[in-house]
C-alpha cells in the first residue's frame, strides 16, 4: 500500500495529458507453485503494462511499485536488441525463486531480463550480460555474487564511479541506446526518507541528476524506470517529491 502511495503521490505533480495510468490488480495473486510470491498478479501486471506500452510514441519513463515494474518496460525497449540497462539500485535484483530469501519478484526482476528464472516470467526479449551495467549497488545475496562473477556483469560502486566511467561502461556493450532504472532506494538516506529498503551510505540525489544528463548527452533514451517510493504516509510523500521529481526532469529533458 505504501508502494500505491508513492506512485500516486508522483502522478499528482506530474502533467495528467502526459501521463498513462496502468492498471493493477487489486488482489495479491498466487504463486501458482513456483516460488515466486503473487505471479498471477504480477502476470497481469505486465500484460496491462505491454499493452500501455505499445501505444506509446517516444521513449516512455514508467513509474510506480517495486522494482517488478522494470520488466515490461525493458523487454519493450529492448526489443530490438540495440539497448544497454543502465541498474542504479542498492540491491542488484539478480536472485531467483530458488536463491531468493523472500519469495518477492522485486529482487530477482534483473535476473528474469536475462531470460532466467522461472519460465513464466523470463524476458521475452532476454539482455545479454554484456548488455547491463549495475551501478550503486551495497547489498546482495551469495547467490547473487556467483551471478555478477559467472556473467562477468559490469559494476560500478557509488564511491568508484564518474560520470566518464559510467559513459565508458555502457559503451562497452555496444548499444546506442540506454534504458535507465532507478530504485530510489539507490540513493543516500539523507537525501530520501520514502523507501521500503533503505541501505546507508548511498548515491547523493546531486549526481544521481548530474549522471543522468551525462548519460543522456551521450546516448538515445530508450526508456526509463522509477520505482521503490514507498513513504510513511501520503502526507509525508511531500518531503520527498521535489527530489523525485528533479531525476525525473533530468530523464525528460
Amino acid at each position: 500500500m505504501r508502494l500505491i502511495d508513492g506512485a500516486d503521490a508522483i502522478r499528482g505533480d506530474l502533467p495528467s495529458t502526459a501521463t498513462v495510468r496502468v492498471e493493477v490488480p487489486v488482489e495479491a495473486g498466487e504463486s501458482l507453485d513456483t516460488g515466486v510470491h503473487r505471479l498471477s498478479s504480477l502476470l497481469a501486471v505486465r500484460e496491462h503494462q505491454l499493452a500501455a506500452l505499445r501505444e506509446a510514441t517516444s521513449p516512455v519513463i514508467t513509474i510506480g511499485g517495486g522494482c517488478a515494474v522494470a520488466l515490461g518496460s525493458v523487454e519493450y525497449a529492448a526489443a530490438d536488441g540495440d539497448v544497454c540497462v543502465l541498474w542504479i539500485d542498492a540491491h542488484t535484483d539478480l536472485n531467483d525463486a530458488v536463491s531468493s530469501p523472500s519469495g518477492s519478484f522485486d529482487g530477482m526482476v534483473l535476473r528474469s531480463l536475462l531470460g532466467e528464472g522461472i519460465p513464466e516470467l523470463a524476458s521475452t526479449a532476454p539482455l545479454d550480460p554484456s548488455q547491463v551495467v549495475i551501478l550503486g549497488a551495497r547489498s546482495m545475496d551469495d547467490a547473487e555474487q556467483v551471478v555478477i562473477e559467472e556473467r562477468s556483469i559490469r559494476m560500478l560502486s557509488v564511491d568508484d564511479w564518474t560520470p566518464e566511467s559510467v559513459i565508458e561502461a555502457v559503451s562497452a556493450s555496444g548499444a546506442s541506446k540506454v534504458f535507465i532504472h532507478i530504485d530510489l532506494d539507490v540513493l543516500d538516506p539523507a537525501d530520501i526518507a520514502g523507501t521500503s529498503w533503505a541501505e546507508p551510505f548511498g548515491l547523493p540525489a546531486a549526481h544521481l541528476v548530474d549522471l543522468i544528463g551525462a548519460v543522456r548527452g551521450s546516448f538515445e533514451l530508450a526508456g526509463a524506470t522509477i520505482c521503490g517510493f514507498a513513504p510513511s504516509s501520503p502526507e509525508r510523500a511531500v518531503d520527498d517529491l521535489p527530489t523525485i521529481l528533479r531525476i525525473i526532469g533530468a530523464l525528460a529533458r
